[in-house]
């Protein structure tokens, strides 16, 4: 491509981190142009692509200033504290900004929401096109079933994970809340133990299961008197999340001045038309 698209890519030496270098070395319509990691990192100094067998001649920094100069898009899967810092970082640089971390808190939220004001963002604890597609399916699902059925969340993920539920199973029960016009954090129950009498209908339940390298399962099930209907959504490979965060960075910074976002906030279900 004459114009590649300008990608920096954050925690570039973690497991997301080297599947989004190898996404980006795969397309010709994107060019890696910054690799951030923490200070400390044993890669700082060393070439991007070097794990990967590939020459990038970019360097893998410390410097946020360094990676992010000139750059048009931060692709971000890192920890709720590094990605403030790189939020604060792309509205002074003007860079374009995608957020697939997970754990943030209400406020934290309500900063990524105010920086959207000034730079445009994509934030979804899940850039997978099929849980996007999932989603819609817990709302459709949720309004039809919305009588006479429970509805419970159930997610796995790898022993690596620091947070839970996953910030996938939590838009899962907002999109079945919302459908039911409920408050999720007025109805959601994220453990039972011991006598915990019988269950209150109008709750959503959250169940964590942790181990191993399992990448992420996620399934809403609506049970019922006779009948359960569960939607599943398996990956079985990080590169699903990588690819829809890239195709999320081509949504912002669409050459054409008319499909491009200068600024807002935006989430998958916008890069994929579906809302």
């Amino acid at each position: 491509m004459e114009n590649p698209l300008k990608i920096v890519i954050a925690g570039c030496s973690g497991r997301m981190g080297h599947v989004l270098l190898e996404c980006v070395f795969a397309d010709g319509d994107l060019q890696l142009h910054g690799a951030l990691d923490r200070v400390g990192n044993p890669q700082l100094g060393r070439d991007a692509g070097e794990q990967l067998g590939v020459v990038s001649g970019i360097k893998v920094t410390d410097s946020i200033e360094e990676a992010l100069r000139n750059a048009d898009v931060l692709v971000d899967f890192t920890r709720p504290e590094a990605s403030m810092a790189y939020l604060d970082a792309c509205q002074k640089y003007d860079v374009k900004m995608i957020i697939g971390t997970t754990g943030f808190s209400a406020d934290q939220k309500q900063v990524i929401e105010a920086a959207s004001k000034t730079i445009a963002i994509v934030f979804a604890p899940n850039m997978s096109v099929g849980v996007t597609l999932l989603i819609n399916l817990v709302q459709s699902a949720a309004k039809v079933l919305k009588e006479g059925y429970d509805i419970e969340i159930i997610e796995a993920h790898h022993r690596h994970k620091v947070d839970a539920p996953s910030g996938t199973a939590l838009r899962l029960g907002e999109a079945a809340a919302n459908a039911l016009g409920r408050n999720l954090e007025a109805c959601a129950v994220y453990g039972r133990e011991g006598v915990t009498g019988e269950r209150d209908p109008s709750t959503i339940g959250f169940a964590t299961v942790r181990g191993g390298d399992v990448v992420g399962d996620h399934t809403v099930l609506f049970a019922g008197t006779g009948e359960r209907v569960e939607l599943t959504h398996k990956a079985s490979s990080r590169a699903t999340f990588a690819l829809g965060a890239l195709r999320a960075a081509k949504y912002l910074s669409a050459k054409n001045s008319v499909e491009g976002k200068n600024k807002g906030l935006f989430d998958m279900q916008d890069v994929l038309g579906l809302r």
